[in-house]
């Protein structure tokens, strides 16, 4: 059966300055898929994340998302659209708690679809569930970026951009945030994936997407690129 694209941006090429950091990058996203954007630090992994988002100086000859053209929207329309981004810095308010953070966040779900809310999220994250008063200046960075996704999926949206969730955190919160990737998967959100932890990413990811110096150098099914140690150990080292 085919399905429609949820996230289809062609030939998007992006800017610091002058300076041209995308060429010509094409990417789509299925509803309910995991597709994991990969490089070495540097390839241009979070750049590609800022350009959809709109928080960087962008173009592309085609770029929709549920059908509704990006071109250039500010980011927080596009925030409004469905399309939720959890940075790599994760950005939770330090100074509130869990319940406050995810207070902030909270935005109607679409009709037909079960709205994300503290219950559902404390049994996807349960760490969280036992520092409901906790500020956010008192938690762990593995807790913090729980914290950032949880918010995230109060605005229930439709995909998550989630830039590097396994970077800095301990092997058992890395698990628990594959679970909790699985799990939003299984509910229909899709998740465009940014990261160099490889054995992260090919247990939870679709489909790979493998960036170098800002240009796609593959794109397939994430069992390909297991199968295809050549092209990972030239362009991920692995």
């Amino acid at each position: 059966m085919k399905r429609d694209v949820l996230l289809d941006v062609r030939h998007l090429n992006a800017f610091y300055g002058r300076a041209q950091v995308l060429f010509d990058l094409s990417i789509h996203l299925y509803p309910g898929e995991v597709v994991a954007l990969l490089g070495r630090n540097g390839a241009g992994k979070t750049t590609t994340l800022k350009a959809i988002m709109g928080l960087i100086s962008a173009t592309a000859t085609h770029a929709t998302f549920k059908g509704h053209t990006l071109g250039k929207l500010p980011t927080y329309k596009i925030a409004r659209l469905g399309l939720g981004y959890v940075p790599e810095d994760r950005r939770i308010f330090t100074d509130l708690t869990v319940d406050e953070n995810l207070e902030t966040g909270r935005r109607e779900a679409v009709a037909g679809r079960a709205p994300w809310t503290p219950e559902r999220l404390f049994r996807l994250f349960p760490n969280l569930a036992e520092m409901r008063g906790r500020r956010g200046n008192q938690m762990s960075g593995g807790e913090q970026q729980m914290l950032a996704i949880a918010r995230t999926l109060m605005g229930n949206p439709d995909a998550i951009l989630l830039d590097e969730p396994s970077e800095g955190i301990a092997p058992v919160i890395v698990q628990m945030m594959a679970d909790a990737i699985r799990a939003m998967k299984a509910e229909g959100v899709a998740v465009l994936l940014s990261e160099q932890n490889w054995a992260f990413a090919a247990g939870i990811g679709d489909r790979a997407c493998v960036i170098e110096r800002g240009e796609i150098r593959f794109q397939g099914s994430m069992a390909e690129l297991v199968a295809d140690e050549g092209l990972r150990t030239e362009t991920l080292g692995v």
